[in-house]
Formats: structure tokens, C-alpha cells, sequence
């Protein structure tokens, strides 16, 4: 249960009308972007700022959503695993089985050494404290450029903000996404926590 009310979608699209074309497109907006938008600054500061960290860059949309999930992981958020998981299906293209899988990458064929690198880093940089060591960036290096390197750990650090976020607040997922999950995380320990 949310612990802020979540503004209705029609309170939220007059706070943030740049919102309007994507619900219109058919997309559910998410309960963060509901709670959000009681800060309709921050709101609007943080729309360029996800997109150009998840959606520009040469590092491949699918991978951030994985780095994301992971993360996520890492950090307990079961709202972000959710979410990270369901659009790196929905939205970046990725396979079922990948992002099933993704708790196997260390193992899994469906991985490259450059993607378990990334993976890594970002598993072991989702705690507190972190993780991350030397020995990983230089594995990372040997796949990555250093200006990839700085966009794999934008993916990690904003989604550090996010997971805070949401699992403080006990955001709500909505119901694709719980399908989602439901469906193709349970099997690697997803529930839905307190975000029911």
C-alpha cells in the first residue's frame, strides 16, 4: 500500500502535461511517476535525466534494463525489479529467457563476458556498502569504453535514487506489471511484497 497517495492520472497529467502522449499511447504510467508528481519539478527534472541515461548511449537498452533489474535486486526493491524486468521485455526487446536467466549470468550461454562484466558491477554495487571492486573494472575495461563504463554505472546510480524511492514509499505496482513478474521472475524468488 502506497504510504503517500498516488495523485489520479488526470491530477497527475495537469502537474506534468508532457505525460499526456505517453498514457495516450497506451502505456500505464507508473504509481512512482503518480507519487512523483507531487513534486511536479522533480518530475519534470527527472524525465530528460532517466532518458537519457536508459534510452541514449551505445550501450544496448536491453543490457540497462538487466543492469537495472540486477541492481534492483541487489538493493531488495521488489517494485523496481518488477518494472526493470517487465520493460526490458516490454520496451528493450529482450527475450523471456534472458531475462529469466538473469540471475544465472555468471553460467548462462545466453550471456557475453562483456554483459556478465557489466552484470557483475552492477550486482555487487546495489548494496551498502558497495561492492564494486578494482579487479571488476578491469574486467569491465576489456569490454567497455571508458565513456560505457560511465554509462553502465549512471544506470547503477539511478537506480539507486529509484529503489530508495519506491521500497520507502511502498509504491503499488500496477497490474501489468505484477502479470509480468508473476509470470517470469517468481521463479528466481520475486513476490510482490509490500507493493501489493
Amino acid at each position: 500500500m502506497n504510504r503517500v497517495e498516488p495523485l489520479t492520472t488526470e491530477e497527475l497529467i495537469e502537474a506534468a502535461p508532457y505525460l499526456a502522449q505517453l498514457r495516450d499511447s497506451g502505456v500505464t504510467l507508473p504509481t512512482s511517476f503518480h507519487v512523483l508528481g507531487r513534486r511536479p519539478k522533480v518530475l519534470e527534472a527527472f524525465q530528460p535525466f532517466f532518458g537519457s541515461i536508459m534510452r541514449e548511449g551505445s550501450v544496448p537498452a536491453g543490457l540497462k534494463q538487466l543492469i537495472a533489474h540486477v541492481v534492483s535486486r541487489t538493493a531488495g526493491c521488489l517494485y523496481c525489479q518488477a518494472h526493470t524486468g517487465h520493460f526490458a521485455h516490454t520496451l528493450a526487446g529482450e527475450s523471456y529467457e534472458r531475462v529469466e536467466a538473469v540471475w544465472s549470468f555468471e553460467t548462462s550461454d545466453l550471456f557475453s563476458e562483456a554483459e556478465r562484466a557489466a552484470l557483475r558491477v552492477a550486482r555487487d554495487s546495489g548494496g551498502v556498502p558497495n561492492a564494486a571492486t578494482d579487479e571488476q573494472f578491469d574486467e569491465l575495461r576489456k569490454h567497455w569504453s571508458d565513456s560505457e563504463m560511465v554509462e553502465i554505472v549512471c544506470v547503477i546510480s539511478m537506480f539507486g535514487f529509484l529503489n530508495r524511492f519506491n521500497d520507502t514509499l511502498a509504491n503499488e505496482l500496477e497490474p501489468d506489471a505484477v502479470e509480468f513478474s508473476d509470470a517470469h521472475l517468481a521463479q528466481s524468488g520475486w513476490t510482490i511484497g509490500k507493493h501489493g
